[in-house]
């Protein structure tokens, strides 16, 4: 997940100068997170922006410079985010399964925790699947990134005899990533009680399938 983009996150987000300029420009793509949680990416929009945060359009706009910049500066704002939550501290556990349990229960954390707000990814992905252009392929970007990462854990479990040889790592991801989606699905629509106890028992079940004698025993010792 630390990856190409970085840099260029970096520039765009913060194209000022001055502190200033800064502090002012992740508060504003804050704001449009937040709104953008609860009434989608379609829904922000220059002049609302500057009503919530009390600025003037030419403000918002000097920011941005248009719609659409708007949009995608939110996806790169939420996948920063993203990584800090989710990513970056898995990276602290030994590679192989611990390090794999790590991502999958912060990604479970961060999405129980946007019950409320709604998940960009998710929701995004409802607005845009159908809508080429360049939102989409942002967010398309930043959720392929995410699933490599994941990917590439897997492959690591596999070289350090966690997961059997023959594990098809893409197939594994797709699992986990269909478990998440239950999960939203569950928890924000269904509003079932214990959704995240579902998941965590369905994490279980699609690594036991896959794991080596080792790597069994690594789920006993985790509680997984």
């Amino acid at each position: 997940m630390a990856r190409k983009i970085a840099p260029d996150t970096a520039v765009r987000d913060l194209p000022e100068t001055s502190g200033k300029g800064r502090q002012t420009r992740a508060a504003i793509l804050d704001c449009a997170l937040q709104m953008a949680g609860r009434i989608g990416l379609e829904g922000l929009s220059i002049g609302v922006l500057a009503d919530r945060m009390d600025m003037s359009k030419s403000g918002v706009f000097a920011h941005f410079g248009s719609r659409e910049e708007l949009q995608i500066s939110v996806i790169r704002h939420y996948h920063v985010l993203f990584e800090h939550e989710v990513f970056y501290p898995a990276l602290q556990q030994p590679r192989g399964l611990p390090r794999l349990h790590t991502m999958f229960e912060r990604w479970l954390q961060q999405v129980s925790r946007e019950v409320e707000t709604g998940c960009i990814y998710i929701s995004g992905a409802v607005e845009f699947d159908d809508r080429p252009g360049p939102v989409r392929d942002a967010l398309v970007q930043m959720v392929q990134d995410w699933h490599d990462a994941l990917q590439r854990a897997v492959q690591q479990a596999v070289a350090a005899g966690h997961l059997r040889a023959d594990t098809p790592a893409r197939q594994l991801v797709f699992e986990l990533h269909g478990l998440i989606l239950a999960l939203h699905h569950d928890a924000r629509l269904l509003q079932v009680p214990g959704s995240i106890g579902m998941a965590r028992i369905g994490y279980a079940r699609v690594l036991r399938s896959y794991a080596t004698h080792a790597g069994l025993e690594l789920i006993d010792l985790a509680q997984v």
